[in-house]
């Protein structure tokens, strides 16, 4: 199979799109030689055919990162390693617009969200790259006779599986503080939306990074997902997807050789309106807390919004708000739901139906009148669908918010500060935004409670997720 296709986008203009398995800084053909479709979820169209990885190339992968951790990067030092970062942060900024409309291409994210998406990547980067030279130990003084100290160390090969929602921004979540605390890394794209992730590759190439560092395998969850998440070399594995996932990956770490996992699972989030809020900016953060990214992002405000003028359609015009879902699956999923919310009872207010009759387009949704015991109400739908629910006093509110598996993100809208913490106080999720929501920031720890998952990603927090710590106690001489 040709490992590059040239892609011609919408605006005319075309690029060359790489298809292969990027291993040990050369794109490569599948052992198998299978390949899968990629899908361009305006059109239904097939924009190209990928490479996809098995368990053999997984190996393959596993085993470059492995010898680029005991050989060159082992002895980069901490100022280099940030110095490959800090390039890799001016390449993508340098290729900002290919980037933003690839994954528009591929993913469906409304143009202005791609461009945003892509300006987060740098910002990840070039914060981690400055991370890289000050991981710092502690000396502790426990007696005259030794002298003791800790310090941090990389894992090793770190397994990286990130999702179709928002394939470079959460990628870069994980790569830049995995190599900036000196892992290397096997990247496993969803087989939805690889395209993106393999334009970085280049860039990593570009960059000057040494063989080996950074892979990426493009391919299932159910075979090369499994694989890296079972694979004896593999020291640590970070996942961004289902609950459902999520479980079997925890299986497979467990039963391998007891790899430590971090989790960002799903969301089920609450979005609090008290009536002293500013009603007018509620309803524009909680309009965009639901229908950013077409509802697929895992925090998203999904219990409370209201409709303003959300342009949908061709996410390549600047001007639109909302985008196709990424996949007939999804498409289906959330139909599927709407349809439920329907037959248990509830009011459609907004929306639910299809917009237009090509691509995977579904229009906001609102439902009025459902109960807690609504699958609308219990589950992650990760589509542009919400449910409005009155509340009478702060102790009912609360209760219904916290009555849900979940607890990734939440939202609290008041004028009142000493309710807003409170409230915070109460919630039960790792993130609580006040008269705001999905602010996403690289330099905030991000992550959830319950069943949403399990460590951090982002922050400084984070750089204890993909490090391990040494205690060296040495004897002094002279002592008896």
């Amino acid at each position: 199979m040709p490992l590059t296709a040239e892609i011609c986008l919408p605006d005319g203009k075309s690029y060359n799109q790489r298809l292969g398995l990027f291993i040990d800084n050369e794109f490569r053909e599948s052992i198998n030689g299978k390949t899968f479709e990629v899908v361009n979820p305006t059109t239904e169209e097939v924009i190209a055919h990928v490479s996809e990885a098995g368990a053999e190339d997984v190996d393959l992968a596993v085993a470059a990162a492995r010898r680029a951790f005991k050989g060159p990067w082992r002895t980069t030092s901490p100022e280099d390693r940030g110095k490959l970062l800090r390039r890799v942060a001016d390449l993508i900024e340098k290729n900002l617009e290919l980037l933003a409309k690839v994954e528009t291409l591929n993913n469906g994210k409304a143009q202005q969200w791609a461009i945003g998406d892509v300006k987060h990547c740098i910002s990840v980067f070039n914060y981690y790259a400055g991370w890289a030279d000050k991981m710092e130990g502690k000396v502790i003084d426990v007696d005259t006779e030794r002298f003791n100290f800790t310090k941090r160390e990389p894992f090793g090969v770190c397994g990286l599986i990130v999702p179709w929602n928002a394939p470079l921004v959460l990628m870069s979540w994980k790569v830049a503080p995995a190599l900036a605390t000196g892992n290397t890394v096997v990247v496993k794209t969803s087989e939805l939306t690889p395209l993106s992730a393999l334009l970085l590759a280049d860039l990593f190439k570009e960059a000057g990074a040494p063989a080996g560092i950074f892979n990426v395998i493009s391919g299932f969850g159910n075979v090369a997902g499994a694989a890296l998440a079972s694979h004896m070399d593999v020291a640590k594995i970070s996942f961004t997807g289902s609950t459902t996932t999520g479980r079997a990956i925890m299986k497979a770490a467990a039963k391998s050789n007891l790899k430590p996992v971090t989790l960002e699972l799903g969301g089920k989030g609450p979005n609090i309106v008290f009536d002293d809020a500013d009603f007018d900016a509620a309803v524009e953060w909680v309009t965009f807390g639901i229908f950013y990214s077409s509802g697929q992002v895992c925090c998203a405000g999904s219990r409370v919004a209201r409709v303003a003028q959300i342009s949908v359609g061709d996410p390549f015009d600047i001007n639109t708000f909302h985008g196709p879902q990424t996949s007939k699956a999804q498409f289906d999923r959330i139909l599927g739901y709407i349809k439920s919310g329907v037959a248990d009872g509830a009011k459609i207010e907004a929306g639910g139906t299809r917009w237009g009759e090509k691509g995977f387009f579904i229009q906001p949704t609102i439902f009025s009148g459902a109960s807690q015991d609504m699958k609308i109400m219990r589950d992650e739908i990760f589509g542009p669908v919400c449910v409005v629910s009155k509340f009478e006093t702060q102790d009912e509110v609360i209760q219904a918010a916290n009555a849900t598996s979940y607890g990734l993100a939440s939202g609290v809208h008041t004028k009142n500060i000493d309710r807003a913490l409170n409230v915070s106080n109460l919630l039960e999720t790792g993130t609580v935004w006040v008269n705001q929501y999905n602010t996403i920031h690289h330099q905030l720890p991000f992550g959830g409670y319950k069943e949403s998952g399990i460590g951090r990603e982002l922050g400084a927090a984070v750089l204890e997720s993909y490090t391990t710590i040494k205690t060296v106690s040495v004897r002094l001489s002279g002592t008896q």
